[in-house]
């Protein structure tokens, strides 16, 4: 297994639009190509989303990955939503794998 850290730069003014956007279409459009978001944060200095994704190895992530951004709902999604300018300013990826003395069992109080 691995995770993918995501980190969108929002142009400003564009929140509401990317949290839209993930909520109404792109989620459903992950799920579709086996692409597991784990959680979402929103930065309290910046205009910025960080995501962590599950993909079941480096394969798989950049398949599915690529099978999404060719979608034709996706392609269609983006137009739409970027009508009034675009969204997202910049986009970093991290390729992850888990530690195995991470949070784990110490997680959430499960000291």
């Amino acid at each position: 297994m691995i995770y993918e850290l995501r980190i969108y730069d929002i142009h400003p003014g564009r929140m509401d639009n990317i949290k839209k956007r993930f909520e109404e279409k792109t989620l459903a459009l992950f799920e579709k190509q086996q692409m597991i978001v784990l959680d979402f944060w929103q930065d309290l200095n910046a205009d910025k989303i960080y995501y962590v994704v599950q993909h079941d190895d480096v394969e798989s992530r950049n398949r599915n990955f690529d099978a999404f951004l060719n979608d034709p709902e996706w392609l269609e999604t983006k137009r739409l939503s970027e009508l009034d300018g675009p969204i997202v300013q910049k986009v970093e990826s991290f390729l992850m794998s888990r530690i195995p003395f991470g949070a784990g069992d110490n997680y959430a109080g499960n000291e």
